[in-house]
């Protein structure tokens, strides 16, 4: 139960530092609507929708331990002074990830953490650096309406980028079934998850182990 509660508290920060920094970006790169919106706060509330930042993500890592990016920051886009800024705001999200991927790669390089399955921190952090990593790699996938596919919409020709905008949910949906029933595709997403975790010090291990442990109602 302890790893579920600190895995879900510190995923629904992660989903708030994602969105801080599509939001700062923005802000800086035109958008001054997002302090307006309370986009600058860091506060929860501004950044979570109860469905697609909360209950389908952690039901996500229940079903498959699979970090699914779910904020609710809403970007004028007409408002960036430039392409370079749209694809900036875009990449904006995944890099703070990337920076919390490292903040926890370091605790374990500097022994604060130990690749110790037997202990609930390592193996609850290991998780966590597990999801994110999945998020961060999921989220870069080209495919709208993710970050990878807005970071590259602003240089598309707009009939086509258009077209691509809606069929976003086709595309989720292809996706996701890619993630669990095409064994090419999920094996080598997860070969990529694991093998950054590894590279980064991290006994992939821990991650299975600490996703075992946040599913504590089969315990």
């Amino acid at each position: 139960m302890e790893c579920f509660i600190v895995v879900t508290v510190l995923w629904i920060f992660s989903v708030c530092l994602h969105e801080f920094g599509h939001a700062v970006v923005a802000y800086y790169g035109g958008d001054y609507t997002v302090r307006e919106k309370g986009y600058l706060t860091l506060n929860p509330l501004h950044y979570t929708h109860p469905i697609f930042s909360l209950v389908m993500p952690v039901v996500f890592v229940m079903l498959g331990g699979i970090g699914l990016p779910g904020g609710a920051v809403y970007i004028e886009r007409q408002l960036l002074r430039s392409r370079y800024w749209e694809t900036g705001v875009s990449l904006a999200g995944p890099a703070m990830n990337a920076v919390l991927v490292l903040i926890i790669a370091l605790t374990f390089q500097f022994g604060i953490l130990k690749n110790d399955p037997q202990s609930l921190a390592s193996v609850s952090m290991g998780f966590l650096l597990i999801l994110q990593v999945s998020a961060i790699l999921l989220n870069l996938i080209p495919v709208p309406p993710l970050d990878g596919f807005q970071a590259i919409a602003p240089w598309l020709p707009a009939d086509v980028r258009e077209r691509m905008y809606a069929a976003s949910n086709m595309g989720i949906l292809l996706l996701f079934i890619a993630l669990w029933s095409i064994p090419p595709f999920y094996k080598t997403f997860w070969y990529l998850v694991w093998y950054i975790s590894n590279l980064l010090g991290v006994d992939p291990h821990l991650g299975i182990v600490g996703w075992k442990t946040f599913q504590f109602w089969k315990h």
